[in-house]
């Protein structure tokens, strides 16, 4: 039975909202995260272990690690504009810093290793349904590290190391830790500012997925049987849609006349995946769709729990990397 559970990355934007879901579910939580973006990101601070600290030391996961059943690893330098600002940073944590974390994991008697890869890894497929089974060629470092992370996991799954791979579509939706550098929220932010919103071309496709039902997909990995998720990959979307498209829904939501300026771009890239792998064989069906997330964002503001959410570096992950020049 799985009871104690370690979350790297666990102050992020999905991680300090998933250490608070695990805490409601009766589970004990530690986070273990350098904590760059603030300290006080979950509902329930008191009731979580947080461990300040950089996945490169490797000391201190050997000090941390043993005594947890299972092991999510959100940790990385999230997305590529952030990977790209410091190509050798992203590297060390990305891709180096992973095989110790999974070894030490397994070797200190961890059942559980779940691993945040992305979707990214298919790169662009014409195919309207990319599914698990289909070929990686990723575009970036970032993404072909994530891939990489993938192979390192499997080479270490075992009768008594279940493995699970997630490959998310975006992530959106109100969090403690809040993000406004991704699409769904990006728009949003614009748009409860009375800024003007612009979609370079507008036809490309982007999945998205309520941060709730990927809180939820993280429960499931937990709490299903050995033999339904062991060595297992699933793609977790919610839906495939045109960016024009989340621009609509953004603003019928948020209920201001926002200006949609759709302009010409040679930038391309359509990004589809499909989900029903995970629906056929672990029953998980979306709760949510984009119009409750850019709700939950509304809601949020409206209450004033964010301070100039269009400027604040604590928001937008490129902006706070640069910051703190974090080596």
């Amino acid at each position: 039975m799985i009871k104690n559970v370690l979350i790297t990355g666990g102050a992020g934007y999905v991680g300090s909202a998933l250490a608070d879901k695990l805490i409601e579910k009766n589970y004990q939580v530690t986070v273990f995260d350098l904590f760059i973006y603030g300290e006080k990101v979950f509902k329930y601070q008191n009731k979580i272990k947080q461990i300040k600290g950089d996945i490169r030391n490797i000391e201190l996961l050997k000090k941390t690690i043993p005594s947890h059943d299972a092991v999510i690893h959100l940790a990385c330098i999230s997305n590529d504009p952030s990977f790209e600002l410091d190509p050798v940073l992203g590297k060390s944590i990305n891709l180096d810093a992973f095989e110790p974390i999974v070894k030490i994991s397994k070797d200190n008697g961890v059942k559980r290793f779940i691993y945040a890869s992305s979707s990214s890894v298919y790169g662009i497929k014409k195919d309207q349904n990319v599914h698990e089974e289909m070929k990686l060629e990723p575009l970036t470092d970032y993404s072909a590290f994530k891939a990489n992370c993938e192979d390192i996991c499997m080479k270490y799954n075992s009768k008594n190391f279940d493995v699970l791979i997630i490959r998310p579509a975006t992530v959106c939706g109100y969090s403690l830790r809040q993000r406004f550098d991704l699409v769904v929220n990006i728009l949003t932010n614009l748009a409860l500012n009375n800024k003007p919103i612009t979609v370079f071309g507008g036809t490309q496709l982007r999945p998205n997925i309520h941060i709730k039902d990927m809180l939820d997909i993280y429960l499931l990995g937990l709490s299903k049987e050995s033999s339904l998720i062991n060595g297992k990959i699933f793609n977790a979307g919610y839906d495939n849609q045109k960016v024009i498209e989340l621009a609509n829904i953004v603003r019928e939501n948020v209920g201001k006349k926002t200006e949609i300026i759709q302009t010409e771009t040679n930038d391309n890239r359509s990004y589809h995946i499909s989900s029903e792998k995970i629906k056929k064989e672990l029953g998980f069906v979306n709760r949510y769709n984009i119009a409750d997330a850019v709700k939950d964002i509304k809601k949020a503001y409206i209450s004033n729990f964010f301070n100039d959410s269009l400027n604040n570096d604590i928001y937008f992950n490129v902006k706070m990397m640069k910051r703190i020049n974090l080596k």
